[in-house]
């Protein structure tokens, strides 16, 4: 499946953004799609992943409550609704997926990845 993913920009701190990862190539429904992210000068982390019918989600604890992940498999897309921004959600987010049985949080458990949109938070 390959995946790309868009939506990201420069926003103030409080603003909100919606991260889109479209999806081609394989039944979309098969793969779970987590979003990861990657700040300046730290390691990639995990955000929040839905599971492949769409009725499981898990979010990092930084992010709960503010972040919303969602999909339409009809539309092979999945969203992250970003609000109430904060200049430490700065990173490039990437989406990625996976089709085994079990969900997991660890990136080396996702073999498909899109290739990043830049997100930027200003205070």
């Amino acid at each position: 499946v390959q995946l790309q993913a868009s939506g990201g920009g420069l926003v103030q701190a409080g603003g909100s953004l919606r991260l889109s990862c479209a999806a081609s190539g394989r039944t979309f429904g098969n793969y779970h799609i987590t979003w990861f992210r990657q700040g300046p000068g730290k390691e990639r982390e995990f955000v929040a992943l839905i599971s492949k019918s769409g009725r499981n989600t898990l979010y990092a604890d930084s992010v709960k409550g503010r972040f919303t992940i969602s999909r339409d498999n009809a539309k092979n897309t999945v969203y992250l609704q970003m609000n109430s921004l904060k200049p430490e959600d700065t990173a490039v987010y990437y989406c990625a997926a996976d089709s085994s049985i079990g969900w997991s949080t660890r990136m080396n458990a996702y073999d498909y990845w899109g290739q990043g949109t830049q997100v930027t938070v200003s205070s």
